[in-house]
């Protein structure tokens, strides 16, 4: 199996590595967090150089690329602990170009496209538990369409967003069951209440109340599983970034810092902890390149690869962030410093949908009879 990034995939990565690096620096990272954890300007910046099309068939107007490539932009937007939700625009646009009504399709998937709209997944409530078949949301069918009532929780740039693609349950002569739907921000009975998270960013909680939304398919459970695994594979590729971005500042500080007159990195015990940190990381992108070439996969197959990578991500994403705080001593926290910026983010990528236990439980579920020492 070659394993050989393509000239195209190459360049893709070379140019965010570019725009990361020149126009993303950690300064203003801290400015966009400080005005509220999302900064359109930086999403039409992520627009004009193709990202938010990236997987948008051509006919929509955008670049109509896959995983991979989606994986290296993914990757590389890691490494500079991009705040603003790509990865939102390639779930929303997987979806759309999957399942959703050609009318819906040519309203919408332009706009994403074009970064002039930010379509984000709202499907977090309270009680699921990470579970994507728990959904308290409901669907009401009228005589033009349909509306919805529901409380969505942690979504991503939410209160920013211009739309959201909605799960919800509807009731017909077939029983009850998901479907998505699509609700405009701004909606009549909709309205936000945003925060700043934890790694800077920003996120909302959206409640409709009888909100007016446009049906994008009745098979909403097998949608959503879609995206939401569209979703793990691009933050796993983003931790990715997050880890080599972490263990390179790591290391860079141990060369450095000096300690009985020599550089810290001059110590064993200390150089065996960074080789660790090397190793998790290694572990961590080669399950993030399995989770990308599984997205082709049948569903259940998918969903249970994801399991998996989100499990070994998860490990990885706590050891490096834990050992970095720890090798940069009391600097390691401070808000001045980017290694707990680093930190922080992959706490949160450990936790975003579905942490490491709740994984670790559908890959345990996923076992066969033969699995195991006995087997």
């Amino acid at each position: 199996m070659d394993f050989d990034f393509s000239d195209d995939q190459s360049q893709l990565r070379e140019a965010v590595a570019r725009w990361v690096e020149k126009g993303y620096s950690f300064e203003r990272r801290r400015a966009n967090t400080a005005a509220g954890g999302f900064d359109r300007a930086t999403y039409t910046e992520l627009a004009e150089l193709g990202l938010t099309g990236l997987t948008v068939p051509e006919e929509h107007g955008g670049m109509g690329m896959g995983a991979v490539e989606s994986m290296v932009v993914m990757e590389q937007l890691g490494h500079g602990l991009v705040l603003e939700p790509l990865a939102q625009a390639l779930m929303a646009a997987t979806v759309l170009a999957e399942v959703a009504p050609a009318d819906v399709q040519s309203n919408w998937l332009p706009r994403i496209a074009s970064g002039e709209a930010l379509v984000v997944l709202a499907h977090q409530e309270r009680k699921a538990r990470y579970r994507l078949d728990i959904c308290e949301a409901k669907a009401t069918s009228i005589h033009d369409g349909w509306t919805i009532s529901a409380t969505k929780n942690m979504v991503p740039a939410g209160d920013q967003a211009d739309a959201w693609i909605v799960p919800a349950m509807l009731s017909d002569d077939t029983g009850e069951r998901m479907a998505l739907f699509l609700v405009e921000r701004g909606a009549p009975g909709s309205r936000t209440e945003g925060h700043l998270t934890q790694d800077g960013g920003r996120a909302a909680t959206v409640v409709l109340t009888d909100a007016p939304a446009t049906l994008i398919t009745r098979q909403g459970l097998a949608a959503l599983g879609m995206a939401v695994d569209v979703g793990i594979a691009a933050l796993c590729a983003e931790a990715v970034g997050v880890m080599d971005k972490t263990l390179a500042i790591t290391v860079e500080y141990m060369n450095t810092r000096k300690q009985f007159g020599v550089a810290i990195a001059s110590f064993q015990a200390l150089r065996h902890r960074v080789a660790d940190m090397k190793m998790q990381l290694e572990l961590a992108r080669s399950m993030s390149y399995y989770a990308t070439l599984k997205l082709n996969a049948d569903p259940a197959e998918r969903s249970l690869a994801m399991s998996r990578a989100k499990v070994q991500l998860g490990q990885s994403m706590r050891f490096v962030g834990q050992q970095a705080v720890q090798l940069h001593g009391g600097i390691g926290v401070t808000d001045e410093y980017i290694a707990s910026h680093c930190f922080k983010k992959l706490t949160q990528l450990e936790m975003t949908l579905g942490d490491t236990l709740h994984h670790l439980g559908a890959v345990s579920e996923g076992m066969q009879d033969t699995a195991g020492v006995f087997a």
